[in-house]
């Protein structure tokens, strides 16, 4: 489904943030990206979901070369992403419904079809009786959970998120990858930027950057 081939991104005036990088991700695979601070974790997702392009090297998604795509085709294939930022990007002038519904009405979705949609992403982030909630009311964990619910309402088969729970305490990290592997179970590939690779129950794949190299990837338990 999402394949690095050699991939390099040099940013102007700066030094290599991702060098050499090569690996591939299955459909419905939970992804950990881990390393420190500037490792180029979030070089790596932007890639991944063709906000950056590869100086050089190859980027397939679904067998398209994102590189040789025009800039007119990108939104299309960005339709295919869901975007967990870690400091969340809610609008804090709209309510919690009215953020999720954001990337609908960016799509044209509106109506009832809209609101069933934003219903079922909050009730499943736990939010459904929040909606008229304004977001600054909500809890850090509430949140992140709202900005998962806005990342999720239009179905995307993945889910890519940038330190998702940097901010969180322990309880609220742990609800929130919980959140992330139910979306997996039901067939979302999901891939998560970390400084560490906090496990869930079942195995998952981790691409470990140091310095913007990428260590050989591992399986872990």
């Amino acid at each position: 489904m999402i394949v690095f081939d050699n991939v390099t991104k040099r940013f102007p005036g700066s030094q290599e943030a991702l060098s050499n990088a090569s690996f591939s991700i299955e459909q419905g695979e939970m992804v950990y990206v881990t390393g420190h601070s500037g490792a180029g974790k979030s070089t790596l997702l932007k890639l991944v979901a063709a906000i950056e392009r590869p100086t050089n090297g190859t980027v397939l998604i679904n067998n398209q070369n994102v590189s040789k795509l025009r800039e007119s085709a990108l939104p299309y294939i960005r339709r295919k992403f869901g975007l967990v930022f870690q400091d969340h990007k809610l609008l804090y002038d709209r309510n919690c419904y009215h953020n999720v519904a954001l990337p609908l009405a960016i799509n044209g979705i509106t109506g009832a079809d809209a609101g069933k949609r934003i219903r079922a992403a909050l009730d499943k982030v736990g939010l459904l009786n929040k909606e008229k909630s304004m977001p600054i009311t909500l809890s850090g964990g509430e949140q992140q959970r709202l900005a998962i619910a806005r990342a999720v309402v239009s179905r995307p088969s993945i889910l890519i998120a940038d330190e998702p729970t940097g901010n969180l305490d322990k309880n609220y990290a742990d609800d929130i990858l919980t959140l992330f592997s139910a979306f997996q179970q039901v067939g979302v590939t999901v891939i998560i930027a970390t400084h560490d690779a906090l496990g869930t129950a079942n195995e998952h794949k981790v691409l470990h950057l140091d310095h913007g190299q990428l260590m050989s990837p591992q399986v872990v338990g």
